[in-house]
């Protein structure tokens, strides 16, 4: 068994059960879409396989290297300081973190996902403590490029568009843009 513990079996047991019941129910509503080719359940069996994969990847590391932290690795610390909240900035820090993602949530229906997703990453990371204006920038591009070719090309899954106007506008060019692409190829 390599250096494999029973956790670990267990835990890649766990998951890919998970994964494998989850699939079977898929099918009580699998249905085709007219607006999306891979039917209801083409995103959700997508999430399930990562899922899958991600645990199957998970084991293989138990089982060529064991679970033990291991030395030199990022992040990790034998003694956890801690944490203390020393003045108002920190409490505000971590409660903007917390915060965001509901505001976001809110603002999916008047704002729409093409809008406001950009917005929430830029803003997600400032409240990490993130200041450099470049790095932001790009990686709110990066990541922003990453999703709308994830959820609009891979998955063609209809995102919240908003109803607000200039918000709405950015949804209905994005829209158009990508039937433009699809009646390309």
């Amino acid at each position: 068994m390599g250096k494999l513990g029973r956790t670990d079996i267990f835990e890649a047991v766990f998951w890919l059960l998970i994964a494998i019941i989850f699939y079977a129910f898929s099918f009580n509503f699998n249905q085709p879409i007219e607006i999306y080719k891979f039917g209801a359940t083409g995103w959700p069996r997508v999430i399930l396989f990562l899922m899958a994969l991600v645990a199957l990847g998970n084991f293989y590391h138990a089982f060529s290297k064991g679970s033990k932290a291991q030395e030199g690795r990022v992040g990790a610390k034998e003694n956890d300081d801690p944490i203390e909240y020393t003045s108002a900035s920190q409490y505000f820090k971590t409660g903007m973190v917390l915060i965001l993602p509901l505001l976001y949530a809110v603002s999916l229906k008047p704002v729409g996902f093409y809008s406001g997703t950009p917005i929430f990453i830029a803003l997600i990371m400032i409240a990490w403590g993130e200041r450099r204006v470049r790095f932001i920038l790009t990686n709110t591009i990066l990541i922003y490029a990453i999703l709308i070719g994830l959820f609009m090309l891979v998955l063609n899954a209809p995102l919240p568009q908003g109803n607000m106007s200039p918000f709405y506008d950015i949804s209905a060019f994005m829209l158009k843009t990508k039937t433009q692409l699809d009646q390309m190829f």
